[in-house]
């Protein structure tokens, strides 16, 4: 069959439906270019973020920071982002991790489905010369660089917030995390050393909260009939759930150690009563974006190849200010540590980033990653 030289509309727009089809059909589903480049930009370093699963508030918001910031300056200009989700399953994440070996990445991030199951394929990497920084969940292969907290001293900021508060003197909660993982196993370490020394200290009930807040406040509620006058609580996670579980049952509120959840950070602020004393930590989204200019410096050789343990952003009762370190428009769900505040963050980023992963206007990202 001959084809007209020039074809009509209609064959133009059944052309590109097919050509679109093709295209689509050879792409990898996991495969999400973020706002920092696109594949081919000349000049541009690659930088891959390989998340194991996107299923939780503080998932989106991790990633949500990371492709902002790699629509900011200096990543805009230098780096060339691509962010893929495995679904929590091992496998899958080996095979993204392998698929962008061969791409000839420069770096990838990694927030691990498992601490051990990927060692195979970052040595892969690590033996191609490609820079290995994983987060949050990191990887066992000391041929990467890892990005974290300290989970025990998480633990122990909050105890010993506590104990200062009451001046040593009182009965305590515990609320502790999932059991068995490791950052619950950590936390719970070094609150109970900072109980344990200091003997007017009496914790008087432990259980989990399993870091849900409908989980905390329901278990809370069942221990609170049976327990004596409780001056202060310390929770792993779930803590504006705790909150709410006293305030209903009418009983005096404690001073409360918790996480960065920003319902918890309300009752601080006392834009929710009752008003709180508290202080409030946790492992902030930006880790990602901590990672993120670790593996941009490594690569370009501005940094020694060295892993990096961030402090937590602190917030208290006392230095609550909307917008920057409790954010009164968004639910109590979120994480208020997307940012950090104070002379010294490590990172200050914009609401509409961690919200929808656009931009912060005008700003160009200076991300602190300490002395080397």
């Amino acid at each position: 069959m001959n084809l007209p030289r020039h074809p009509g509309r209609k064959a133009v727009a059944l052309l590109a439906a097919t050509l679109l089809l093709f295209a689509g059909a050879c792409s990898d589903a996991g495969d999400t270019p973020a706002a920092g480049g696109q594949a081919g930009d000349k000049g541009k370093i690659k930088i891959a973020l390989s998340n194991s699963f996107i299923g939780n508030q503080w998932r989106v918001e991790m990633e949500n920071v990371y492709k902002a910031a790699c629509a900011m300056p200096p990543y805009a200009d230098q780096v060339e982002c691509s962010v893929f989700n495995a679904g929590n399953d091992v496998s899958t994440q080996s095979r993204q991790i392998s698929n962008l070996i061969s791409q000839g990445v420069d770096a990838i991030v990694i927030n691990a489905a498992s601490t051990s199951g990927l060692n195979g394929v970052v040595q892969q990497a690590c033996d191609r010369g490609i820079v290995i920084v994983s987060f949050d969940n990191t990887v066992d292969n000391k041929c990467g660089l890892t990005v974290n907290t300290d989970q025990v001293k998480f633990g122990q900021q909050l105890a010993q917030f506590i104990v200062d508060q009451l001046k040593g003197q009182g009965n305590v909660v515990m609320v502790t995390g999932v059991a068995g993982t490791g950052a619950d196993n950590d936390r719970n370490k070094g609150a109970k050393e900072v109980f344990a020394a200091n003997p007017g200290i009496k914790v008087v009930a432990t259980y989990t909260g399993m870091w849900d807040s409908a989980t905390a406040q329901r278990a809370t509620s069942a221990q609170l009939p049976n327990l004596p006058k409780v001056d202060g609580v310390w929770v792993s996670g779930g803590t504006d759930g705790v909150i709410k579980a006293f305030a209903a049952a009418k009983r005096p509120m404690p001073v409360v150690g918790g996480e960065a959840e920003n319902g918890f950070r309300k009752f601080m602020a006392g834009l929710l009563t009752p008003k709180v004393t508290g202080m409030s930590i946790g492992q902030p989204p930006f880790l990602s974006v901590i990672s993120l200019e670790l593996a941009r410096a490594v690569v370009k050789g501005e940094h020694p190849k060295s892993s990096i343990t961030i402090p937590f952003p602190v917030a208290t009762s006392e230095n609550m200010v909307p917008g920057e370190t409790v954010f009164p428009d968004l639910p109590d769900s979120f994480f208020a540590d997307f940012t950090d505040s104070g002379p010294n963050a490590t990172v200050v980023l914009c609401q509409e980033a961690a919200t929808d992963g656009t931009p912060c206007p005008g700003k160009t990202l200076d991300v602190n990653l300490g002395t080397p």
